[in-house]
């Protein structure tokens, strides 16, 4: 599981990008099991498997922790993705 710390560097890198704070929040979304709060989980957060998978195809294994550039490019590619709308999308896509 990513660490406090590491948590907290993720949300530092964004709180000064206000251009991603609602990318970030839609994405934090997304990653937040349904009911977490039935399964044991004090905090919204997405699970351990879903992470380390995301980890190790990301970096390979051994990998614990995420860069903060690559959170942060993720995010930014979000973003554009979703701001070309989707008939644009639907083109790319068959190109």
């Amino acid at each position: 599981m990513l660490a406090l710390r590491t948590y907290l560097k993720l949300i530092g890198a964004v709180v000064v990008r206000p251009g991603l704070w609602v990318t970030a929040l839609r994405s934090a979304k997304r990653l937040v099991p349904r009911q977490w709060w039935r399964h044991g989980s004090h905090l919204p957060l997405p699970s351990r498997a879903y992470i380390n998978f995301r980890l190790t195809t990301q970096y390979g294994y051994g990998v614990d922790q995420p860069e903060t550039a690559d959170v942060i490019d993720y995010l930014e590619w979000s973003k554009d993705w979703h701001s070309t709308g989707t008939s644009m999308r639907r083109r790319l896509h068959k190109a």
